[in-house]
């Protein structure tokens, strides 16, 4: 990512900080919401493309008598990283526009 591009987004962000977060939280405080935010973000990114293959595996094991603490193992292989998810929630469903649901 170029010098440009980078500002670019980091103004966007900030942008959207001021519009979504102004009487919710002190200006001050923005960087105590926006860092964790961008860390879920980031995770939930990572995680989307194995998604449903740690819930069907999540389910194959707990049909099949798992105990929680024994499926740490095979829901990490099955999301192909050192953590998993087996919510079925995403962050874009936590959206304002989503929560009639």
């Amino acid at each position: 990512m170029d010098s440009a591009s980078h500002s670019r987004l980091v103004s966007l962000i900030w942008s959207i900080a001021d519009d979504v977060l102004r009487d919710l939280f002190k200006r001050g405080k923005y960087p105590d919401v926006i860092l964790p935010m961008c860390v879920l973000r980031r995770l939930d990114a990572v995680l989307e493309p194995t998604r449903q293959a740690v819930r069907d595996q999540h389910a194959f094991l707990t049909a099949n008598g798992f105990a929680p603490e024994n499926q740490g193992g095979p829901l990490r292989t099955a999301a192909r990283q050192a953590f998993y998810n087996t919510s079925r929630f995403r962050l874009s469903d936590m959206t304002t526009a989503n929560q009639s649901q």
